[in-house]
């Protein structure tokens, strides 16, 4: 932690004028309390440390970032652009950051999203020419992590319809591969999620039951499990982000299915929206905030409710707005960059000077045109 604060503040006070993107606000990424003393109830002792440990880092990583950045708009123009309005103001109004800004993640110009959707084949992905004539398509996307949730699809991939299929787009981040591990753990949750290679036998003893014995007469039980979903459970590996949006283009349905875990925006749910995608995703508070940008354009269901997320699947989409255009896009998103990049007081042309475009103005109302593509935001915290 003291070498990443030492960087920021080297390039901070290095650059003339400095704008920092905040695709996550650290000190409200924190464990709960009901989690740490479920660790120590189960003593887990040095879970439960660990855990306190990793909340403090992160505290003091974000207050010495805010910090320096008060510290520096003092004395040179100092921009911050968040993905939600709650954040704006958090940093504005308590951190006492003077100039934030805030828009969505965007990442698919309209036009290039349209070229997408129209190129898009199934020929394109080998395992999606083995499923049947007329298979209803369910993707997941994203690395392979415990926050993703992805558990949620496989549970509720058992209430709906034989002709349902859940595609997998995505693998293990490479900084999470270890060195001689058999299985990723999460990947070996998801399988056990879909009783895969699992005998009933197995599945009781991974679900605690101990103390079985099992005669020669019990042929049922190492048998392979009568809920085994391989053949509608997919993994279809790691693409690239144009792979990605083909795949979703294809999809009857994008599911989004993560825990809250204090994060400000996600790729998928934007690349989802942006390629024109049903997308029905859990109840976090990063995907409540991304709503306000794109009202009714998100379908919800409550953190892990497996069965609500079936019912919507299987209830088909809700009427389509007649204006499917997004407010907040990639040109939006240029403008927004543009104007931060710029010298105080003036503006690009089509759009208001600083003083007459306030921070927590709708980005929709600073539109210029033509821009095509956004920049791709700089990550610097």
């Amino acid at each position: 932690m003291p070498q990443i604060l030492r960087r920021f503040r080297w390039l901070v006070r290095a650059a003339p004028a400095v704008s920092v993107t905040f695709h996550t606000i650290l000190d409200q990424v924190s464990t709960s309390s009901g989690q740490v003393w479920r660790q120590l109830l189960r003593l887990n002792l040095v879970g439960a440390a660990m855990a306190v440990a990793d909340d403090a880092r992160s505290a003091m990583l974000a207050h010495g970032i805010y910090r320096e950045l008060r510290r520096q708009q003092s004395r040179k123009p100092v921009r911050i652009i968040t993905h939600t309005k709650r954040d704006m103001r958090l940093l504005r109004d308590v951190h006492r950051l003077a100039e934030v800004h805030h828009h969505p993640l965007s990442f698919v110009a309209p036009a290039q999203a349209t070229a997408i959707r129209e190129a898009a084949t199934q020929e394109a992905f080998p395992i999606l020419k083995l499923l049947p004539p007329g298979a209803k398509l369910i993707g997941t996307f994203g690395f392979l992590s415990p926050y993703k949730g992805f558990e949620t699809a496989v549970e509720a991939l058992r209430y709906l319809p034989e002709d349902h299929h859940l595609l997998v787009f995505g693998g293990i981040h490479p900084q999470a591969i270890a060195r001689g591990q058999p299985r990723d753990a999460y990947i070996s949750k998801l399988l056990e999620q879909g009783h895969i290679g699992q005998s009933p036998l197995q599945a009781l003893r991974a679900a605690g039951a101990t103390n079985l014995t099992v005669d020669g007469s019990a042929h049922e039980l190492l048998a392979a499990h009568p809920q085994d979903l391989h053949h509608r459970l997919h993994f279809m590996g790691v693409l690239d982000d144009t792979q990605f949006m083909s795949a979703m283009a294809l999809c009857d349905s994008v599911v989004v299915p993560y825990l809250e875990v204090g994060q400000s925006s996600s790729g998928p749910i934007a690349m989802a929206l942006e390629m024109g995608c049903r997308v029905i995703a859990s109840r976090t508070r990063a995907f409540l905030q991304y709503a306000r940008y794109h009202p009714d354009r998100i379908e919800f269901f409550d953190i892990g409710n497996f069965a609500e997320l079936a019912r919507r699947i299987e209830a088909g989409p809700p009427p389509a707005p007649a204006d499917r255009r997004l407010t907040h896009d990639t040109t939006s998103n240029a403008a927004l960059y543009l104007k931060v990049s710029l010298p105080a007081g003036m503006a690009p042309p089509g759009m208001a000077p600083p003083d007459q475009a306030p921070s927590d103005m709708a980005p929709s109302a600073q539109r210029v045109e033509p821009a095509e593509a956004a920049p791709r935001q700089p990550v610097v915290a």
